[in-house]
Formats: C-alpha cells, structure tokens, sequence
C-alpha cells in the first residue's frame, strides 16, 4: 500500500532541535525553536496554571467527553480576552468560539470550514508567514496567495506595498494577519495599520482571518488585541485562531480555540454548527485539561489577575533583551545595524544574516538558528548574551 510514499526532506525546526541535542559544546545556544524559555533556558510552567491545575484535579469527578465545542468557561473567557468584555458583539449575538487542540487545530478546521463554504477559496498570507500556515491552509485545498510585507532592507513593516496589494483583493477571498508578534519578522502593524486595513477589509469585501498565537507578549493584552477588536467593530464576517501555547505556557497540552464573527445570530449558529461536524470528522472531540485549566484562570479574578502579571514578567523579559540585544552589538560594531531589534515585538527576530553565516554560527560557535536568520529572542539569556554577540559579530 505504501510502496509509492517517498522520502521527505526533514522539517527544519525539528532537525535543528536535534542537532542542538547532539551538539557536546557546554557553550552551546538555541535559537531556534519557538517556545518560551525563562533566565536559565527552563520553558517553566506558570504558578497560575499549577494552581489551578492542583484546584481541577480537586474537583474533576469524570473523563468523559468534554463535547465538539470544548470547555464553556474557556470559550467565554477567551471570547472577552480577544475582543474585549464591553465589545458589541456580545449582545449582538454574532459571535461563536470552538475549542480546538492548539492553534494548529483552530487554523486547520477554518481551513476545512472555509473549503465546505467555498472549495478552493483564496486566502492571502503575508510575506513571509509563519512556514506551518502552508500546510495547514494548503492541505485543506485552500489556493494561498501571498501579499507584501516585510521590508527585509530596513527590518520594517512594507506598508505602502502591503496596502496596495489590499486593494486589489477580490471579496471572495481571505486574508490571514498576524495578531500580534509577527511570526518569522517581529515586525507588527500599528493601530494606524490596522486603522486601514479595516477600512480596506470593509470597502472591498473580503474577509479577515487573524492568528492571534502571542496575545500578551507584545505590548499588553488590550494593546496586542487592537487589531481583531478594531476589525470585529467594522467588519461583518471575520475569523480568529488563536493558541494559549505562548501565554500560558500550555504547549504540550494543545489548547487554542477558533472563534467565528458572522453577520446575524442565525448566521452565526448555522456556521457553527457546520465547523462543529467539521471538528468530529477531523478529530471528533477536543482535549479537556488544558482549556479547563485557562478557562478556570480566567473566570476567576484573582486567577487572572495573577497570570497577568506572570505574562506581564515574560513579556518585560523578551523586550529587554532586544534592548540589551541592541545596545551591545551597538557597542561592538559601533553602528546602528541592530537598533530595530527593539523595535519589534514578541519572541522573533529576522537578524538579517545571510545563510552561510547561519551556518557558521552553528559550526563554528554552536549558536543554532533556522536559515533565514530568525532567532527566539527567548533563548538569550544573561550567560550567552555576550557570546551570541561576539560569535554574530566575528561572522559578519
């Protein structure tokens, strides 16, 4: 049956973490893989998520299904962290939110939704994108196209290029954008951005698909959720994929959610019911512990309060390293060619290295990133800051 499957190329991401694994050199840094890690390169779990996890273990008296459409005090508590708890959509009943197994999974039934509506539906990603939104979109039939915006000479937001290719979007199709902490570029659109591309997404029709994965860790939590909130008040269909991997440290345990904004009430019911019949054909039911855990935390206000100001700690973290970041390549190179470090949000950066001194990073010093020179600011810390400038500096 498998005899005409061939050989893939390995993903990446996974050959770096394992070549990182095998390196022997104690000076040895990782760049590469995109997860959190804290002052000791230790991706920690949150005295919040422990709390409530020592409080759901208390009470959990079954294992039974938790049902298609996942954990209701997850679903309300991110429905009002995404778009705010005064937000008209509420008592304009339009909006529906479905736990889904991580990010990944919100991402991909919208893609299967999207095919059932419309097969072979356009969706515009941004250039560059998160590399994984292409088979997750991709596989599901989707067409991808791409549109403008990283301006790779001046580590900036393209924006004129990426307004321009807006207008010229037909209202049959989708556009994905990024949240918040652009994932490769660090490189984020402002409230003025996100101003015109709502009046954009209004005028000519098509329809909003926002990957909110890093909620939190770019400015703050109302500031990073401008975007969706300016779009959900002017748009009148609009879909939001987002992860509780990054802010809530729940990586391992697959919690994201897909939440659906559509023109009426009776819209929104019709279509989710469609998206739930999607999930049982592709998973069937969504794992309960980690959303019971998120939902738990943030139906509780002392609860909440409290992973707030642990996000807050990582967020302040991840900043003053691009700043620090900054500041000594500055004193190194006695240029300016990395003050846009601190310019960007969340946990990545393009260094704007070529490939080749990518690799000698990685033969010579041990310091691991992926080609295009995308590094997790995370993954510096005060032991090997000093020898990650030094190394990127002597191969420049």
């Amino acid at each position: 049956m498998f005899e005409t499957l061939q050989t893939l190329n390995p993903d990446p991401i996974l050959g770096l973490m394992a070549a990182f694994r095998q390196d022997a050199n104690p000076s040895k840094v990782d760049l590469g893989v995109g997860v959190y890690k804290d002052e000791v390169g230790h991706t920690p779990i949150l005295a919040c998520v422990k709390a409530a996890d020592a409080a759901h273990r208390a009470e959990e008296t079954s294992k039974t299904y938790v049902g298609p459409t996942g954990d209701p005090d997850f679903n309300h508590g991110i429905e009002q962290l995404i778009f705010g708890t005064d937000s008209p959509v509420f008592a304009e009943r339009r909006l529906r939110t479905l736990q889904a197994p991580g990010g990944c999974g919100a991402l991909r039934i919208a893609a299967e939704l999207i095919n059932r509506a419309k097969t072979g539906a356009a969706i515009w990603v941004s250039d560059p994108t998160w590399a994984n939104h292409v088979p997750l979109l991709g596989d599901a039939s989707l067409e991808i196209k791409v549109y403008p915006y990283y301006d790779a000479a001046h580590q900036a937001l393209n924006a004129d290029a990426m307004l321009a290719a807006l207008e010229k979007i037909p209202a049959t199709d989708l556009v994905l954008l990024h949240g918040c902490c652009h994932n490769p570029c660090g490189v984020d659109l402002s409230p003025q951005h996100w101003d015109q591309v709502a009046e954009i997404a209004v005028r000519r029709g098509f329809t909003p698909f926002v990957d909110l994965a890093y909620l939190g860790l770019g400015t703050g939590l109302d500031e990073d959720a401008y975007g969706v909130r300016k779009l959900a008040s002017v748009v009148p269909e609009l879909l939001v994929a987002s992860s509780c991997s990054k802010n809530f440290g729940l990586y391992r345990e697959r919690v994201g959610a897909l939440s659906l904004l559509l023109p009426n009430p009776a819209q929104a019911d019709l279509v989710y019911g469609q998206v739930q019949n999607v999930a049982r054909g592709v998973y069937s039911m969504p794992p309960n512990y980690g959303g019971a855990l998120v939902g738990r935390i943030l139906r509780e206000p002392q609860a909440r309060a409290a992973w707030a100001l642990e996000l807050g700690t990582m967020r302040d973290r991840i900043n003053d390293l691009r700043a620090q970041l900054a500041e000594k390549f500055r004193a190194r190179l006695h240029t300016e060619r990395f003050d846009f470090i601190p310019r960007q949000l969340g946990m990545f950066s393009f260094l704007g290295l070529s490939r080749d001194q990518v690799q000698r990073l990685k033969n010579e010093y041990s310091i691991y990133m992926v080609d295009s020179s995308r590094i997790n600011v995370a993954g510096v810390n005060q032991a090997n800051i000093d020898y990650f400038c030094d190394a990127v500096c002597a191969v420049l």
